[in-house]
């Protein structure tokens, strides 16, 4: 996961529905109604509940996370397509989760098919992720499928203090772990490592997949 927090460049145009892509109909994660809102005008809401249950302005949260006030402005109306590097950055601001910015309340049942749930894309290399399962209130830990190809690098940010991730990758290879020292992993590998310091993705083959599950303290 990664956080990059250069001025602007965390909305996309709001007719780019592909970068953020929720499939709700047969095969649906789903398995009572929709959430009544789409996925941009969610993640609007839910920014703006995490910034009033702050307490912080406009102004001052976007300056904690190093965007534009207009960029957030944007957002919260619900008229941006935000990264994965801005919604990291607004949850590093805000002291929670990236789930808590995108997933709405699901039902005690749920099933993701592969190639569905909510989609980003990054804005620095060829790399997405879909959040399959936040935490629950009695543990602190979200997990997500992530795909990438090669080329450049997904160097990431320090996440959190206390802040550990957990990697399998399911297929390909790739470069995975601290900034300085990544390990080489095949299909079926397991690493762990601190997330709250500078670490790497770097797939080496094509349509390289894998599991990341991220705890929190």
């Amino acid at each position: 996961m990664s956080i990059n927090v250069n001025t602007l460049i965390g909305v996309r145009p709001a007719g780019r529905a592909d970068l953020w892509s929720e499939h709700m109909g047969n095969g649906s994660p789903l398995t009572g109604e929709r959430p009544p809102l789409g996925p941009i005008a969610l993640i609007a809401a839910l920014i703006r509940r995490e910034r009033d249950r702050a307490g912080l302005s406009l102004s001052e949260l976007a300056r904690r996370a190093g965007i534009a006030k207009s960029t957030l402005s944007q957002l919260e109306s619900g008229g941006g397509n935000p990264s994965v590097e801005t919604l990291w950055a607004l949850g590093v601001a805000l002291g929670v989760p990236f789930s808590r910015l995108v997933e709405p309340p699901w039902p005690d049942v749920r099933v993701i098919r592969a190639g569905e749930g909510p989609l980003t894309h990054s804005e620095q290399a060829d790399h997405t992720a879909t959040l399959l399962a936040s935490c629950p209130p009695s543990a602190r830990r979200d997990i997500y499928r992530v795909g990438a190809r090669p080329g450049d690098p997904r160097i990431s940010e320090p996440h959190m203090p206390g802040t550990t991730e957990h990697v399998v990758l399911a297929t390909g290879r790739a470069l995975v772990g601290p900034v300085a020292e990544p390990v080489e992993l095949g299909p079926g590998d397991y690493i762990t490592y601190p997330g709250d310091a500078p670490h790497i993705f770097e797939a080496l083959e094509p349509d390289t997949t894998a599991v990341v599950v991220m705890e929190h303290i």
